[in-house]
């Protein structure tokens, strides 16, 4: 009989075929849950453990490492990856017109000092412009909406780093807008950018360039996201964990071969004009395994995350991909 197991993600092309049946876990009978905002499922997981296996921030995972009673172990999935220039948004009177310019200024900053896309965007400024975040003033709060900082988590920071809840009331978009702070870090766009406000900008506004030498430099495509188990079900169940990852890899499979055969048709499928030729140029840049799974190939990426998380005073101590994947998929 199958083991009937909940699983929380969000809804991404490359789990779609998980979702819908198409693509089987062996041995597994998989009850999909999700929610509107992915940080929701991460909080059910981490005050309730609701799920079985679910989709987790990787700062979110790695905090939770710092329990007395870990209660997660991670497999190298990535459902999540972004380029990081694009989520660092100013105010076009702050005087930041490069990355060298944040300096000395108050900068807000979505949920928790070092979200994951933050904990990027701040190592990236760091190592390529010099600036590190003992040179900011922080805010933490919500980006549209008045939110205090995450409660389901720990919120670590250095005692030389200056970091505040936002004021109550306040939103950072709108404080952004307003001037009453410099920057934004945030996974999320504020609705004063989408909404093309006057008074805001992108630090790097000609983004997809920058982050398109940047991975050509360092062959690294920042993960956001990873997949983790339930302890007491990895221990319980000897070869899930790697069932679970042929799972994902499976459906992951499924989108690709869905985007490469619909070439023929000039990408019809796809309401985007010339989609054609940007997944040519993406190929070109980033091969043909563009989202890779697994150890090895991401080896240099984790690392480097790691590496910011433990500089910037989140992580207590230097992790590496032993310490955080499953023992099982370590050679993978």
């Amino acid at each position: 009989m199958a083991l009937e197991l909940n699983f929380a993600y969000w809804n991404y092309d490359r789990t779609r075929a998980l979702t819908d049946g198409s693509v089987r876990i062996d041995g597994v009978d998989l009850n999909y849950r999700s929610d509107v905002i992915v940080a929701d499922i991460f909080e059910r997981m981490i005050r309730q453990r609701e799920f079985d296996v679910s989709e987790l921030g990787l700062t979110f995972y790695l905090r939770t490492l710092d329990f007395d009673d870990p209660p997660f172990i991670a497999i190298p999935v990535f459902p999540n990856r972004f380029f990081r220039h694009s989520s660092v948004f100013v105010n076009k009177s702050s005087g930041i017109t490069s990355p060298k310019d944040l300096a000395g200024k108050t900068v807000g900053e979505l949920g928790t000092y070092g979200h994951d896309a933050g904990i990027w965007a701040k190592g990236i400024i760091g190592e390529d412009y010099g600036v590190t975040p003992d040179q900011y003033r922080w805010l933490i709060g919500g980006i549209d909406h008045a939110q205090k900082p995450h409660s389901f988590i720990p919120q670590p920071h250095p005692a030389n780093v200056d970091v505040s809840d936002a004021p109550d009331g306040k939103a950072l978009g709108p404080m952004l807008e307003s001037g009453e702070i410099d920057a934004l870090f945030s996974a999320i766009v504020p609705q004063c950018m989408l909404k093309n406000s006057p008074q805001v900008s992108r630090l790097f506004e000609n983004y997809e360039s920058v982050e398109r030498e940047y991975f050509a430099r360092t062959a690294i495509f920042p993960i956001m996201h990873t997949v983790v188990i339930r302890r007491d079900v990895h221990e319980k169940h000897p070869g899930l964990a790697q069932a679970i990852y042929k799972g994902f890899c499976d459906a992951k499979d499924v989108a690709v071969k869905q985007y490469l055969g619909a070439t023929m048709f000039h990408h019809a499928p796809m309401m985007i004009p010339w989609f054609s030729q940007l997944m040519s140029e993406n190929r070109r840049l980033m091969g043909d395994d563009w989202w890779p799974y697994g150890v090895e190939a991401n080896r240099k990426t984790v690392d480097t995350f790691l590496r910011y998380s433990f500089e910037q005073g989140v992580s207590k101590r230097r992790l590496t991909c032993e310490d955080i994947f499953v023992p099982e998929l370590l050679g993978t």
